[in-house]
């Protein structure tokens, strides 16, 4: 697939999973900002949208095993990707970033008040990614695993007391945009995750792990964004 200015970035990442690493070193949303046309998103994060293209044509071509293409996996297959892959890293991730950020916050906090901010933000994300997984996991995944079945002839599919899968999938982008601004706040606060002159070691790890919850955030949010979720509400209505 060639890819234009005016092609949108959900798109992009959906038809070349290795381009998400382009876009994210660009700064640019591929997850919650999907639905902008590259153009308006390189406008957005400051950045030549030519120089963007060039280097997805040479990404393109290096392709790794690692670059599953999910938009042709099935959904279960998807679900069961973003349970052990992409919840699982979240639940081990939040208590260690936790805790460095409360050794950071005691050694740097006087001087560095933004730790604060960040700790709180990081702290409301965590509990908000909690709950949010387990609704996932309990509710909205099950009932698009139960109507991939029924599509396929497993049998017939109760109707849901949520009434169409449209309903939570909206509930689940909404506190996906929720997370997403957090995350940002905590990028601007830390300016760009830069470590200060006077911090330690666990200071740049700090950084360097809530960078990386950042990018796992990014994938993970796209996955459910712009493949599963749009994939199940068109398998519903057609089954409908």
């Amino acid at each position: 697939m060639s890819f234009t200015d005016t092609t949108k970035v959900r798109e992009i990442v959906t038809a070349n999973p290795g381009a998400a690493r382009v876009l994210e070193e660009g700064g640019i949303d591929f997850c919650c900002g999907g639905e902008k046309s590259l153009h308006d998103a390189c406008m957005h994060a400051g950045i030549s949208s030519e120089k963007i293209l060039k280097r997805l044509e040479e990404n393109r071509k290096q392709v790794g095993p690692q670059d599953v293409n999910w938009a042709a996996a099935s959904l279960s297959t998807l679900t069961q990707h973003i349970r052990e892959k992409h919840h699982r890293y979240v639940r081990n991730a939040i208590p260690h970033v936790r805790a460095l950020l409360g050794r950071v916050k005691a050694k740097h906090g006087q001087n560095h008040p933004e730790l604060g901010g960040i700790e709180e933000l990081f702290t409301d994300l965590g509990h908000e990614m909690y709950l949010h997984m387990q609704k996932e996991e309990q509710i909205l995944f099950p009932y698009i695993e139960a109507l991939e079945r029924a599509a396929g002839g497993g049998g017939k599919i109760e109707p849901p007391f949520f009434q169409t899968v449209r309903n939570p999938v909206q509930m689940m982008m909404q506190e996906h945009d929720s997370a997403g601004e957090a995350l940002r706040a905590m990028r601007k606060l830390s300016w760009e995750y830069q470590a200060p002159p006077d911090g330690c070691e666990s200071y740049r790890e700090l950084y360097r792990s809530l960078e990386e919850f950042e990018g796992d955030m990014h994938t993970h949010v796209h996955l459910e964004n712009n493949i599963l979720f749009p994939r199940a509400v068109e398998l519903e209505a057609a089954s409908s």
